[in-house]
């Protein structure tokens, strides 16, 4: 790749309308930073588009100059490739509208949007869509990898709710994808990540939820942690869909409702939330205190958006963070023994373990209808590892890989594309099973000179 020239630059500036900025520019830095403070990389320029067109101009002029491409959402996904070294950075986080259709049930979206924006757009008409569960994840990447949260039991996958979706391709053409234009590549793209083009619109669909919902936590002693998961088990497998019940581990974090002996202790919570009428939620969460002596619990009707931010907090900005994750079809003992033994030895204050539950309708998809094909995953477990400092990284590294190696052998197929770090490149076709010989077709078709390669990377070849 040749060194770009000022003049190169000063022409791609006249047929672009968003901010094109480069190393010196004043918000050059502010703009390349992720939410993995561990990628740390200076793409020789950064595109902040603000319209469809941009994108085309962005891909045209980075396909002219041979440029690496990232393309950056929300640029919260794990291994970091929403930004590059060198290249274009084609950055989404602009692009912010959300406009609501509450008599079809549907809403359309700009890839820019984070799930606070959307949520908060669809909630004033008492509707959303299964999206995750920090409000500051881009919708963008979340929807392309597949997505889960609070509401997946009920209405699926975030993927299972995508009408259609806008793409600029790596030709730089404008195309529609959907179940009745360029259906090959709409089913690419639920599942696909970023391998087959820049989405610039996506088309939800929508459901009544809320506006105010069941939700909440309930703490437990760490030295309960084997009886509450077994109980939580045995209790998710026979829930209604309109409940979903988490489980996490850490360290407690200060909450007002726990006493202050126990904050920094390891302890045990369980997350919950009733997609339903709170009366009859109130009566189905009822078991879960039995699971043990709770330490403390704060459950109660709150807005909808509120709880999809109650997470927030512990996931900010600006840490570092590396994650092993594995799919679970059911928590058998020895599932559990492994996770128990992981979290007694926590290498950081930020560290957890959580086991987020899906099923429900999530597996009444079947696994060839999308990209996305994991359909037997009734749980996905997230070894995340968030620390501070770069002195903390091989402690830290070391837990995570080790816990992941010892509890893979009770893992049921498939990974949660999302999930994966910048150094699993190797369980990409592991991740999507039987669907991966059929993308690398579609890859070949919509990006044959991988064109599209800062992602977890489908190769046409």
């Amino acid at each position: 790749m040749k060194p770009l020239q000022q003049t190169h630059i000063d022409a791609f500036k006249t047929h672009f309308r968003g901010e094109v900025l480069v190393p010196g520019s004043p918000t050059y830095d502010e703009t390349r930073e992720i939410w993995n403070a561990m990628i740390d990389r200076r793409p020789a320029l950064i595109a902040r588009c603000t319209s469809p067109e941009d994108v085309v101009q962005a891909v045209t002029f980075a396909r002219t100059h041979n440029l690496l491409v990232s393309i950056r959402g929300g640029g919260h996904n794990i291994a970091g490739n929403a930004v590059c070294d060198d290249g274009l950075m084609i950055d989404l986080s602009l692009m912010k509208n959300v406009q609501v259709d509450p008599d079809a049930r549907q809403a359309s979206v700009e890839p820019g949007c984070t799930l606070a924006d959307f949520d908060k757009a669809a909630q004033a008409h008492g509707l959303a869509t299964p999206l995750g569960i920090n409000s500051t994840t881009g919708v963008a990447g979340l929807t392309l990898g597949g997505g889960f949260g609070w509401l997946s039991r009920k209405y699926g996958m975030t993927v299972d709710n995508l009408l259609g979706a806008d793409v600029v391709t790596a030709d730089g053409r404008q195309v529609h994808a959907s179940a009745t234009e360029n259906a090959d590549l709409f089913w690419g793209l639920r599942g696909g990540g970023g391998n087959f083009g820049v989405v610039t619109r996506f088309q939800f669909q929508l459901h009544p939820v809320g506006p105010d919902v069941l939700s909440g936590l309930i703490v437990f002693p760490f030295d309960q942690a084997k009886a509450v998961l077994t109980q939580f088990a045995h209790f998710t497998r026979t829930m209604p869909d309109e409940l979903n019940v988490w489980m996490v581990t850490r360290k407690a974090p200060p909450l007002p409702f726990l006493p202050d002996e126990v904050h920094g202790k390891e302890m045990v919570a369980l997350a919950l939330c009733y997609a339903g009428d709170p009366a009859e939620g109130q009566k189905l969460i009822e078991p879960l205190r039995g699971f043990g002596t709770p330490l403390g619990e704060h459950i109660g009707v709150q807005p909808y958006c509120a709880w999809q931010q109650a997470f927030d907090p512990l996931l900010a900005f600006g840490a570092r963070n590396y994650w092993k994750s594995h799919n679970f079809s059911q928590l058998n003992d020895e599932a559990i023994a492994i996770i128990l033994e992981y979290a007694a030895k926590l290498p950081s204050a930020q560290c957890e373990i959580f086991i987020g539950t899906i099923g429900g309708q999530t597996g009444r998809v079947a696994p060839g209808a999308m990209a996305y094909s994991s359909r037997d995953a009734n749980y996905v477990m997230n070894v995340h590892g968030r620390w501070e400092s770069a002195d903390e990284d091989a402690r830290g590294i070391a837990w995570a890989r080790e816990f992941f190696a010892k509890a893979q052998p009770f893992a049921s197929g498939g990974a949660y594309i999302n999930f994966l770090t910048q150094d699993e490149t190797d369980r990409i076709a592991f991740a999507y099973g039987d669907t991966y010989n059929r993308l690398v077709e579609l890859k070949k078709k919509y990006d044959p000179t991988n064109f599209f390669r800062m992602n977890q990377n489908i190769r046409p070849a």
